[in-house]
């Protein structure tokens, strides 16, 4: 049993420029979601996405009158654009069809038969692709099957990665060349759940307020329990069709209306304006870009979270709501003079410097 694995590793722009969360007198700054993802191991990439390939299939037999039986992957095999497929074992032996409404991990967006390629690369008694080979043809073929599955509205910056499925190396070795492209939710790690089409969701990337982001190399990943070592607390969700309507709104426009709304947010989250001052945290949101606006995605979170020295996030165990440690350490509050501070000049607290994608 084989499981192919490779990084896709999306460039992005870095973020040079804070902002002032006027109403506290404290910077809020702004990120790329591209850039605050955390991969495993030493890779630091903007986005993992895995090609999966093998499955278990000696528990099914296709049967030719007048051949040897030959084992196939018979629920791959037949999966058809629009359906949605499970698993629940690590090698994905027991995948199966599912109804799209219900819990799944990977929705089917287009189908690729390798044996219509050109030449014999892919002919009879060839070799499995490797994992780059597999991380070539996701790009060649799966990202535009999955912009014409979605009548061209799919958020490259959203909830969902483009991925890909091949044959188990048993299924390849009796003649399958069929691919399956599709979606699942972006992670740095196992890919969770989904419930319900692509079709029918926001594919804006956000979370319920509460929700702690994991840290791996001061970089955020997946949700993980406020307990455990994090990189940002979501404080809220800023819904941005609420004032801005028609085309893209611009960058400044955005930065303006997001940067009110998450202060607002927060002061709601935490139970006072003094309360992000108080625990030494800044007040930080991103950005949609066009692309994103323009395949729906509307929404954006308000992360709070403490700047390493050098670059990223410091650890932070503990919710913002009640006591915390960042690095270890109980954050110490200002001295209060009790004299009003003019706020920072835009710029002033600059984004914590952020790793180059590589």
């Amino acid at each position: 049993m084989s499981e192919e694995q490779s990084d896709q590793e999306q460039g992005s722009e870095t973020a040079s420029r804070g902002r002032v969360a006027s109403s506290l007198h404290l910077s809020a700054t702004k990120l790329r979601w591209g850039l605050l993802i955390g991969a495993l191991g030493a890779v630091i990439a903007a986005m993992v996405t895995m090609t999966v390939s093998g499955f278990d299939t000696d528990k099914v037999e296709a049967h030719s009158p007048g051949a040897e039986p030959v084992i196939r992957d018979k629920e791959f095999s037949s999966a058809n654009t629009g359906d949605c497929l499970s698993w629940t074992k690590p090698d994905r032996s027991d995948l199966v069809k599912v109804n799209c409404a219900d819990k799944h991990l990977f929705e089917v967006t287009g189908v690729i038969d390798l044996s219509a390629y050109p030449g014999r690369e892919f002919g009879e008694g060839t070799r499995h692709p490797d994992s780059l080979r597999m991380t070539e043809l996701r790009d060649e073929h799966c990202v535009s099957a999955v912009q014409k599955y979605v009548g061209g509205r799919f958020d490259p910056r959203g909830r969902y990665l483009v991925n890909v499925m091949s044959p188990s190396p048993a299924g390849w070795q009796h003649g399958d060349r069929t691919l399956r492209c599709g979606v699942q939710i972006a992670a740095t790690t196992a890919s969770p759940a989904s419930t319900g089409s692509i079709l029918e969701q926001d594919q804006s990337k956000v979370h319920a307020s509460g929700t702690c982001l994991g840290i791996n190399q001061n970089l955020p990943t997946d949700p993980v329990d406020c307990a455990q070592p994090h990189a940002v607390e979501i404080v809220g969700t800023v819904d941005l069709s609420a004032n801005f309507t028609g085309g893209p709104p611009s960058e400044a426009d955005q930065d303006k209306y997001v940067e009110s709304e998450c202060n607002r947010l927060s002061t709601e989250y935490l139970g006072s304006p003094e309360a992000i001052r108080n625990k030494t945290l800044t007040l930080f949101f991103d950005y949609l870009e066009p692309a994103s606006w323009l395949a729906g995605s509307q929404k954006l979170d308000c992360w709070l979270g403490k700047g390493a020295d050098r670059e990223g996030f410091a650890p932070i165990v503990g919710s913002a709501r009640g006591e915390i440690l960042i690095d270890g350490q109980a954050p110490v509050p200002p001295p209060n003079t009790g004299r009003s501070t003019p706020a920072p000049l835009p710029g002033a607290a600059p984004l914590p410097p952020q790793p180059q994608p590589r």
